[in-house]
């Protein structure tokens, strides 16, 4: 092992961090893979990472990959670390692959997440029982489409939410659109909102919406971990899945379990990285609202958060040698 003075110090300057020297395993160029999912502030957010990473001497490439084929490249070292884990959507498999040992918890951030139906605020006009969740069957009609009018439609992504159980276990009067990523979901929203038609669609937050455009999630009936697998539980008592998701999901970071033994200052700033609400909100932001390329974003959002950065790079680590 090498000792590295790693009291990382950040200065910014024409938009710039300084260069920090390293010693160890980063002079032998070992490359970090960082997985893109298909939401915007995962990308951003993770060429910040990157971004870091790189001024810590070590190359980065990142590769696009699902958040559900993400789990078996943790596992191998294809892909070695995660900065998004979301509870409503990924615990199940976070859970199975801590649990034998697959991968490594890199802790969680300081954010409070929520994955679930929304819509505008201005259906309310039309709906005003919103947002309790029975008066989206008695306003269905204001959803349909010309494929579907008979039913509203519930647009998502290639996520699995389970709303597919969550719409015969509350017996909703809704199918399911699905989207290939983020941006065609709020390529949706932004029609519906241009001429204030009513949209029911996932949405989650921290998201750019939080600072950008308001509205509100469905009122289900409260998450327990009981409605997930007994049906004797809420409304429907022959069918589990009749409650919304977790209102105060918690938010994480996961990695390669060789991370640390490979890479131990890279695992330490990884432990210390903590993104709030805001911080990922902007995020989202600077990509669907404000129409700036993924590299760009992540250049503004480390401006903004530089002070905030330079917290988490001050600590001092001992610096692996390369495999």
């Amino acid at each position: 092992m090498y000792r590295v003075a790693c009291l990382i110090l950040i200065i910014v300057f024409s938009g710039t961090f300084s260069r920090v020297s390293y010693s160890g395993d980063s002079a032998k160029s070992n490359i970090i893979i960082i997985p893109l999912n298909n939401w915007s502030s995962q990308r951003v957010l993770s060429q910040v990472v990157g971004n870091l990473i790189k001024k810590m001497g070590r190359k980065v490439v990142y590769q696009n990959i699902s958040a559900n084929d993400q789990w078996g490249a943790l596992r191998k070292g294809i892909v070695h670390l995660q900065i998004e884990v979301w509870q409503p959507s990924m615990a199940q498999p976070f859970t199975e692959m801590l649990e034998n040992q697959f991968i490594v918890d890199l802790g969680k951030h300081s954010a409070v997440v929520r994955e679930d139906w929304w819509y505008p605020d201005y259906v309310e006009e039309k709906c005003p029982d919103l947002p309790k969740w029975r008066a989206i069957n008695h306003c269905a009609h204001l959803f349909a489409s010309d494929e579907n009018i008979n039913q509203g439609v519930y647009y998502t992504g290639p996520w699995d939410y389970g709303d597919a159980d969550l719409i015969r276990a509350l017996n909703l009067k809704f199918v399911i659109k699905r989207l290939a990523d983020d941006k065609n979901l709020w390529r949706q929203l932004k029609a519906a909102t241009s001429k204030r038609q009513p949209i029911m669609l996932l949405n989650w937050t921290p998201n750019w919406t939080d600072v950008r455009l308001q509205g509100k999630f469905v009122e289900f009936p409260e998450y327990t971990t009981e409605c997930e697998s007994d049906p004797s539980w809420g409304e429907n008592k022959n069918l589990a899945k009749d409650c919304g998701n977790p209102i105060k999901g918690w938010l994480k970071k996961a990695g390669w379990t060789g991370l640390e033994k490979a890479s131990p200052c890279i695992y330490q700033l990884m432990k210390r990285i903590d993104l709030n609400n805001e911080m990922i909100a902007e995020a989202s932001a600077l990509i669907i609202a404000d129409g700036f390329s993924e590299a760009e974003a992540a250049k503004r959002w480390m401006f903004k958060y530089q002070n905030t950065i330079e917290e988490w790079l001050n600590f001092t680590c001992q610096q692996g040698i390369s495999h």
